[in-house]
């Protein structure tokens, strides 16, 4: 298949110009072959996944984080991200993780996906770690019960205060810093980054798998339970 036409069923999906300014979505490495016959999914392109493709005999990588910077030896093969356009679009990347905790949220500006659920902090609790077994828990004034759930995937702390502006109880999110957690005026669940983006690999695979074969890449969480 024409790796363009492949791209731009993803671009459907996500348009590109939803992307944030310092965001590199788009094509990470783009080669003079134009006809792809397998194609890798992955969230993060590292050595592991690089070395995975090649044993796959995959011909192009579509990720979701994108690269800042390209090792050489990466080059040879065809490297394509969804990031903060996924992140915005419908049924993207918070959207995945929402749907998975058997929630339908709203849009709320950009990023951010609001749930509106008479729900106990226990409850949710126990479908959060269904999702993500990790998870940590922050209620600084030990609320029972929350109503107003706002949710983004990935680092989401810059919209702590968009999710208090709308008068959410719960924001739900990756990557919390203790002072933030400290902080804190609402009940708050850090999910962790990579378990909040990984189902987003089953998104792509959605989008492409009639047109193309699909390999979807072994990746695990850097982080340890000890």
């Amino acid at each position: 298949m024409n790796k363009y036409d492949l791209v731009k069923i993803i671009e459907n999906f996500a348009p590109p110009e939803l992307q944030e300014k310092w965001d590199c979505s788009g094509w990470v490495v783009e080669t003079s072959q134009n006809d792809v016959k397998r194609v890798m999914i992955a969230l993060t392109v590292d050595e592991k996944v690089f070395k995975q493709a090649l044993n796959k005999n995959c011909d192009m990588i579509i990720s979701h984080h994108p690269m800042f910077s390209v090792p050489l030896a990466f080059r040879g093969i065809d490297i394509y991200c969804a990031h903060t356009n996924m992140d915005k679009a419908l049924g993207g990347t918070t959207d995945t993780f929402i749907e998975a905790l058997g929630f339908h949220g709203s849009p709320e500006g950009e990023f951010l996906r609001i749930v509106e659920k008479n729900i106990s902090v226990k409850e949710l609790a126990q479908k959060i770690k269904k999702v993500s077994p990790n998870a940590r828990l922050i209620n600084n004034n030990g609320v029972q019960n929350v109503s107003k759930i706002a949710f983004c995937a990935g680092s989401g702390m810059d919209l702590y205060h968009e999710a208090i502006e709308n008068d959410c109880d719960c924001f739900v999110t990756g990557d919390i810093k203790y002072h933030s957690a400290v902080d804190a005026q609402i009940v708050m669940f850090d999910v962790g980054h990579f378990e909040s983006e990984i189902l987003i690999k089953k998104v792509f695979y959605g989008l492409i798998k009639d047109k193309i074969e699909v390999v979807i890449a072994d990746e695990n969480s850097p982080f340890k339970t000890i």
